[in-house]
C-alpha cells in the first residue's frame, strides 16, 4: 500500500482516472487528501515525500471508496466552495458549479447602491449568499420550495455571518408578499425530463426537482419570466442560468413578455449560460 503523500495520491488519481477526466482525478484525489489530512495543496507539495500515518490512509481510502462508487465529493466533504465561500452541502441541495459564478457576476455587475434582490430557488443559498457578501448593502430575500434547502441556505448564511438575506418557503413567486425588487436571480431547473445524463454522475445523487424541468427543460423558466415583471421595479433586472443550448429559447421568451436590453453572457466553458434582460421602465410603457 502506498504510504507517502505522493504515492497516495499517484494511486488515487490512476483510479479516479477510470471515471473522471485525468486532471478532475488529480484534483479529486487531493481534495480527499487536504480533507483527512487538514490541510492545503501547498502543504501537499512541500510535504510529497513525508509518510500517511495508518489512520490517515485508512480515513482517505474509506472517502476514496465512495467516489469510486460514484457519491459526489461535495456530498463525501458535506461542503463546497462556491465565489470564494464555504458552502454546506447536502442531498437536499444543488451542488454550486464554478458556471453559476457567472450568474453572480452579472448580478454583482447590476447592483447600484442599496438595492432589492430576489433569489429564486435558492437551495445551498449560494447565489444569494454571494451577492449579499460582495454587496452588503444590498437587501436579499432568498426562496426555495424545499424546507430542507432552506434550511441549508440558513444554516450556510448564518455560518458566513451574512444578516442581509432573508429566506422564505415558496414555490417561485407564489409565496412572496407584494415587494418589488431591482434584480431578480435564478438557476432554475433547465434540464429535460428524459435526459440520459440525469442518470449519470453527480447528478444521480442530486434532487431531481432541482435538475429537470418538463420535456424541453424551459418549463420552470418559462414561468418564472411570465410571473417576474410583476415582481420587478421598472428599470430592474431578470437574470436566469439555462442550458448551454437554451439561449434562443430564452431569449424569445425575454421578447414575448416584452423585456428590453435582452443579453447572453458565456460561462467559463466558452457555453451560453446567461440571458438577462431588464423589465423597461416607467417611460418606455408609454
Amino acid at each position: 500500500m502506498p504510504n507517502t503523500v505522493q504515492q497516495w495520491l499517484q494511486t488515487a488519481r490512476q483510479q479516479l482516472a477510470q471515471f473522471v477526466p485525468p486532471d478532475e482525478a488529480s484534483m479529486e484525489a487531493q481534495i480527499l487528501l487536504m480533507h483527512v489530512l487538514n490541510v492545503n495543496r501547498a502543504w501537499l507539495i512541500a510535504h510529497a515525500t513525508d509518510n500517511l500515518t495508518d489512520m490517515s490512509i485508512t480515513k482517505v481510502e474509506s472517502l476514496l471508496q465512495r467516489r469510486l462508487q460514484g457519491e459526489p465529493v461535495a456530498h463525501i466533504l458535506g461542503s463546497r466552495e462556491f465565489f470564494g465561500l464555504a458552502l454546506k452541502v447536502t442531498p437536499d441541495t444543488l451542488i454550486p458549479r464554478p458556471d453559476t459564478e457567472t450568474l453572480v457576476e452579472a448580478a454583482l455587475a447590476k447592483v447600484n447602491g442599496r438595492i432589492r434582490v430576489l433569489d429564486l430557488g435558492t437551495g445551498t443559498g449560494a447565489i444569494a449568499l454571494a451577492i449579499a457578501r460582495h454587496a452588503p448593502a444590498c437587501e436579499v430575500v432568498a426562496v426555495d420550495a424545499s424546507a430542507s434547502a432552506l434550511a441549508v441556505a440558513a444554516e450556510n448564511a448564518a455560518t458566513l455571518q451574512l444578516s442581509n438575506v432573508q429566506f422564505l418557503a415558496s414555490n417561485w413567486f407564489a409565496a412572496l408578499p407584494a415587494h418589488k425588487f431591482d434584480l431578480i436571480v435564478s438557476n432554475p431547473p433547465y434540464i429535460e425530463t428524459d435526459d440520459p445524463h440525469l442518470l449519470q454522475g453527480d447528478l444521480r445523487f442530486e434532487p431531481i426537482s432541482a435538475l429537470a424541468s418538463g420535456a424541453d427543460g424551459l418549463q420552470d423558466i418559462r414561468q418564472i419570466v411570465a410571473e417576474a415583471p410583476g415582481y420587478l421595479n421598472a428599470g430592474g433586472w431578470l437574470l436566469l442560468e439555462h442550458g448551454y443550448n437554451q439561449a434562443e429559447a430564452v431569449q424569445q421568451l425575454y421578447h414575448a413578455a416584452r423585456f428590453e436590453q435582452i443579453q447572453t453572457l458565456q460561462d467559463l466553458g466558452g457555453n451560453p449560460r446567461v440571458t438577462l434582460a431588464q423589465w423597461p421602465t416607467a417611460s418606455t410603457h408609454q
